[in-house]
């Protein structure tokens, strides 16, 4: 097996769809499904369960999907190592971040890397950042701009960048007292994470029950729903600052207040190993300490 027919295991593991799979992989999908299988040929196990519907790994797809990531990271490892030696590094590197940390900090993050390693590409992709963490630990990404969790997982490293209060907002043609909260203001709410913890302890302190009117995914769309009057919401002050809708919103001057969020990049302690990993985190850490 190569290299190259290990990263269309792993496109078609993760995406579960040829289709997919093969455009990721820049060959067609009958040529991707001849590929898998003559790897699975050559383990002497199905790697896959599939039929005209669906796709599904097996328990030993499970355990060889494993394997290909830390054969691809040590290929990565060694490759690299191999090119400083020679002087330059080259290669790629991929982060996770919401569209807000995009507009807020990778210019200033990525701009100075860029002049230093211009033959090092970067790969950004923007989604949930309830996801960044888990991202990073599944070694789907290399690093991850997130909110600092109370307890870092096992592993993880963090450096932080930027500290933004939590606010609750509410509509500001409601009129609302901005000091007081009660059991009966309609929330709208993240569905998990630090800033859902948080508030959570926080109704819990004051014995609050609160009244739930939505958990959504994406402090953006949280924005949103209160300028249009559903509710109150909780945002970190950097996602409002760069809302579009933040005329239409009034921040309320609660107590206790919310603990702020800490934001900063993770990554796994054991990629800091590779060369790639490791010269973005210096230059992380002398731009920011």
């Amino acid at each position: 097996m190569d290299i190259k027919q290990l990263r269309q295991f792993i496109h078609l593991a993760e995406t579960l769809h040829f289709g997919r799979a093969s455009e990721a992989s820049y060959i067609s999908p009958s040529a991707l499904s001849r590929s898998i299988k003559q790897l699975e040929e050559e383990v002497g196990a199905c790697l896959f369960e599939r039929d005209n519907r669906s796709v599904a790994l097996t328990p030993e797809g499970e355990i060889f999907l494993s394997y290909a990531r830390e054969s691809l990271s040590q290929w990565g490892s060694i490759r690299t190592q191999l090119m400083e030696r020679t002087g330059e590094l080259q290669g790629e590197i991929s982060m996770y971040c919401s569209v807000t940390a995009s507009y807020s900090f990778l210019f200033d993050i990525l701009s100075e890397f860029r002049l230093n390693y211009p033959k090092i590409e970067i790969k950004i992709h923007t989604g949930d950042p309830e996801h960044a963490l888990s991202r990073v630990i599944s070694g789907d990404e290399d690093f991850a701009i997130t909110a600092k969790p109370d307890t870092l997982p096992s592993g993880v490293t963090f450096k932080s960048i930027a500290l933004s209060p939590l606010l609750f907002i509410a509509p500001k043609q409601w009129g609302h007292d901005k000091t007081t909260l009660n059991a009966c203001t309609p929330m709208i709410l993240s569905e998990e994470g630090v800033a859902r913890k948080r508030v959570d302890k926080w109704f819990k302190e004051q014995e609050i029950k609160p009244t739930i009117y939505a958990q959504v995914a994406g402090n953006e769309a949280i924005v949103s729903m209160v300028s249009l009057g559903f509710g109150v919401g909780v945002v970190p002050k950097i996602v409002l600052e760069n809302s579009p809708l933040a005329h239409a919103v009034d921040i309320l001057a609660l107590t206790p207040k919310l603990k702020a969020y800490e934001v900063g990049i993770v990554t796994l302690e054991k990629k800091l190993k590779n060369p790639l990993i490791s010269a973005f985190w210096k230059q992380l850490k002398s731009e920011h300490s």
